[in-house]
């Protein structure tokens, strides 16, 4: 702890000096209300189509806007279009739009200060671009079940979206930032070099970047949205990213108070700010803030049953597995109890199709035991050494994992990987008992459902584990086809215990954001999929 410390206040010392230097060189900014944070993992493009992952996402939902946007409670609400229709059938979506929706000015609308409203059409060519092998956008999939030719625009206020058989989860699938619309005047002129000049309807505008230093983004005059109070949003004149990729430095940064707002926690400084039940550490709660809501993100250990020779082939070995740890005891010493057991099924918390009480695995050795005699290995004998697969982040819970499945007679091994070769392996079914995580892409349990679908075999879809089934695909295309939620929920139930039943995975935990502000920030908004919606941001003097 004491050489934690002595490094605590180097990276401090260090701080303070390029902090009084920046600030010589800083044009004041005093009177603005500038909202700072920091993306270690970096920015590679400003363009939608490739809004991939957390990082990209939060930058491109501060230029951008869609048809909907989904609210804290992940309900879809109005954005640009204003209300829609579903046919009976659950084939045709008819979108009637704003028609007080400006894109940013750009010079390529006619003039310096020019703009133009967004109109049906901007979606077609918007959601066309996303299916253009040209442009390779990785949101390519949401489309899949548009028909060909499925996008049109009777006129300038109506969207029309043609489906090729029922998906009900498609409302909540436009809430993704890949639906974002883009002028085809600005997006066709830079064609790949969009990335650097951006322009949409969202809330901030770009102003400069920097790469790997800096990104600024100023308000958007136009924006289309007001608060309760009428005000026009969003209230902050300027969002500033910076790319420290340190995250000890990160967390001076932020204690210091040079940054207004940090995403989750990091290893060397968990237990500097939070106390071992999870809670703030007196010694910050008076500056700072904690909010904190599930995240939808199941951690899991996954089982490839391609080897019908393996012991992962036999059910009884993998619920032994399941059986054979303490997660709730893993939470409270090992992740601050950030997060929630895995001791339901695969679907997190957060979602209609959670069921806490149903099916799922908790600790229980003795059945454990009594599993892996049955399967032939009493006590483990003549069970071969299993191999578990991660990256160094998840060592420490693999290692209290590896000796808890000891006790009870099983020989782990773990082997430690790069994120990206494992990755690399668990797509191309080269690993037998791996560490993996599922984000949702879209707040619909149909998105967790499908990693146990036959047709999605990875490399090519996300069932990584080529667990098989054809009276889990039959209930799976029942329930997203079904429109009517109730059923649906109750569907999704059904499909969440039948895949547990089977054991393709160790569902570890669900789990949880944690975001952290100073005091003086208030309005910040997220939901369980860890949006940034800056939109009611104020930060006071």
């Amino acid at each position: 702890m004491k050489r934690t410390r002595n490094t605590l206040r180097t990276l401090a010392a260090t701080v303070v000096t390029l902090a009084a230097f920046a600030a010589c060189h800083t044009p004041d900014n005093s009177g603005r209300m500038i909202f700072r944070y920091n993306e270690s993992a970096g920015i590679a493009t400003l363009d939608p189509a490739f809004a991939k992952d957390q990082a990209h996402i939060w930058v491109c939902s501060q230029l951008y806007g869609g048809l909907i946007e989904l609210d804290s409670s992940l309900v879809p609400q109005p954005a640009i279009a204003k209300s829609w229709t579903v046919s009976a059938d659950g084939l045709t979506y008819r979108f009637t739009l704003r028609d007080d929706v400006y894109f940013h000015r750009n010079a390529l609308f006619g003039t310096t200060d020019s703009t133009r409203r967004v109109v049906a059409s901007d979606f077609v060519y918007s959601f066309n671009r996303i299916l253009d092998p040209a442009v390779a956008s990785p949101g390519l999939w949401i489309f899949s079940e548009v028909a060909e030719g499925g996008f049109a625009a009777p006129d300038d206020t109506t969207f029309v979206v043609t489906l090729r058989r029922p998906f009900a989860p498609f409302i909540s699938l436009l809430g993704m930032q890949y639906c974002s619309v883009v002028p085809h005047e600005v997006a066709d002129h830079y064609g790949a070099d969009f990335r650097r000049n951006p322009c949409g309807t969202g809330p901030f505008r770009f102003q400069m970047w920097k790469e790997g230093v800096k990104l600024v983004l100023r308000r958007n005059d136009l924006y289309f949205q007001h608060d309760e109070e009428g005000r026009r949003l969003p209230l902050l004149d300027a969002v500033a990213v910076t790319f420290i990729v340190d995250k000890q430095t990160v967390f001076l940064e932020f204690v210091k108070g040079n940054l207004d707002f940090m995403n989750s926690l990091d290893a060397s400084y968990k237990d500097e700010l939070l106390n071992p039940d999870g809670s703030l550490r007196n010694k910050y709660a008076d500056r700072l803030c904690m909010t904190s809501t599930p995240y939808l993100n199941t951690e899991y250990l996954g089982f490839n049953l391609d080897d019908a020779d393996s012991p992962f082939a036999d059910r009884r070995v993998r619920q032994a597995l399941n059986y054979g740890f303490d997660r709730r005891k893993m939470m409270r010493y090992l992740r601050n109890n950030i997060g929630t057991p895995g001791v339901a099924g695969f679907v997190p918390p957060g979602l209609p199709g959670f069921d806490s009480a149903a099916y799922g695995y908790d600790y229980a050795p003795q059945r454990s035991a009594q599993l892996l005699a049955e399967a032939g290995y009493p006590e483990g004998k003549g069970l071969p050494q299993l191999k578990l697969s991660t990256t160094a982040g998840y060592l420490d819970l693999c290692k209290y994992i590896q000796q808890q499945l000891n006790l009870v007679g099983f020989d782990v091994k773990i082997d430690v990987n790069p994120p990206a070769a494992l990755r690399e392996q668990i797509a191309q079914s080269r690993v037998d008992w791996f560490r993996g995580s599922w984000v949702a892409d879209y707040p619909d349990a149909e998105n967790y459902l499908s990693l146990f679908v036959s047709d999605n075999f990875c490399p090519a879809g996300p069932n990584y584990t080529h667990f098989s089934s054809p009276a889990y695909d039959r209930l799976y295309r029942q329930a997203k086809a079904e429109p009517d939620p109730a059923v649906r929920t109750t569907l999704y139930r059904q499909l969440d215990s039948l895949a547990m039943a089977e054991a393709p995975v160790v569902v570890l935990y669900y789990d949880q954001i944690l975001h952290f502000t100073h005091r003086n920030v208030s309005g910040l908004r997220s939901n369980a999929m860890n949006a940034l919606d800056l939109r009611k941001v104020a930060i006071s003097k």
